[in-house]
């Protein structure tokens, strides 16, 4: 049975009405929860929306507006409107209540809200949003098309005990297990907020990918990190015709989180007052 810290199953979110109880339900029971979309569906949530502006706040407000192409609009606007959502399911208040800001490197954040932290990763159509109230976290998606080449890349994201154990799969197998480890190593430094920064040489991934290891295969975790992969269509979860691949890195820092994660008790006085003061507004 699925533990605290372990990696909960992505949640299909068809469009802004949920089931966003679910996201609630997740964090208190494992810690975490990740919430996937197809952008497409919430489009017209995007297009009607006069409250787009208030919702998305200045930043993100001045970087859609900056965007020419419709279809990469639509999908930033998406993608924060999924994480808003997410958060605010968590914390319990309104999605405008819910303030994103960015790290030096670009890593989204909750502002006023240090004890969740979040991550954003989208191809296509598929937009992916992880929470995690127990440490940090990293997802990354990839579409199970690619087409990644032993010979092509090993030396630059595989460890020694990675490519001893490639070496001896088939091409199928092969190119199958290195688009896994691909987005476990996405996920994980996105968590460890280095990206690409950091080489995929330096740690890698047993059988399975729910090992951190070594270059040498030793164990690199001892339980404090949790890993997952799956494989979702756009339509409702795992399918056997998969199209995408999702993996997450989730960490447990071992310090119990806060269980109760309502406004009330997660966020700082300061942002408490706004978001009080906002309630107000609106409902005057």
């Amino acid at each position: 049975m699925a533990e605290r810290g372990s990696v909960a199953p992505p949640i299909l979110m068809a469009s802004p009405d949920g089931p966003w109880l679910r996201v609630r339900e997740s964090v208190a029971f494992f810690g975490n929860a990740v919430v996937y979309a197809n952008w497409q569906q919430w489009r017209s949530a995007v297009a009607s929306g006069p409250e787009l502006r208030s919702l998305l706040g200045n930043h993100d407000w001045q970087r859609f507006s900056a965007l020419d192409k419709p279809e990469v609009r639509y999908r930033f606007a998406v993608s924060r409107m999924l994480m808003r959502h997410a958060a605010s399911a968590a914390l319990q208040v309104l999605p405008e209540a819910v303030e994103l800001a960015y790290k030096p490197g670009g890593r989204p954040y909750l502002r006023g809200c240090d004890q969740i932290d979040v991550s954003l990763s989208h191809t296509l159509d598929l937009v992916v949003v992880g929470l995690n109230r127990l440490g940090r976290i990293g997802v990354d998606t990839e579409l199970t098309r690619r087409r990644l080449r032993y010979s092509e890349v090993h030396r630059q994201m595989c460890t020694a005990a990675e490519r001893r154990r490639l070496a001896r799969l088939p091409e199928s197998a092969q190119e199958a297990e290195l688009l896994r480890t691909w987005t476990l190593k996405e996920a994980y430094t996105k968590a460890l907020g280095q990206g690409m920064r950091m080489g995929f040489t330096q740690f890698g991934f047993g059988p399975g990918g729910r090992e951190l290891q070594t270059p040498d295969g030793d164990a690199a975790s001892y339980g404090e990190w949790s890993f997952g992969t799956f494989g979702l269509d756009l339509t409702g979860g795992p399918a056997p015709d998969d199209h995408y691949l999702v993996s997450i890195a989730c960490q447990d820092t071992g310090h119990g989180g806060a269980e109760d994660t309502s406004v009330g008790s997660m966020l700082d006085e300061g942002f408490l007052g706004q978001v009080v003061d906002l309630l107000g507004r609106q409902e005057g």
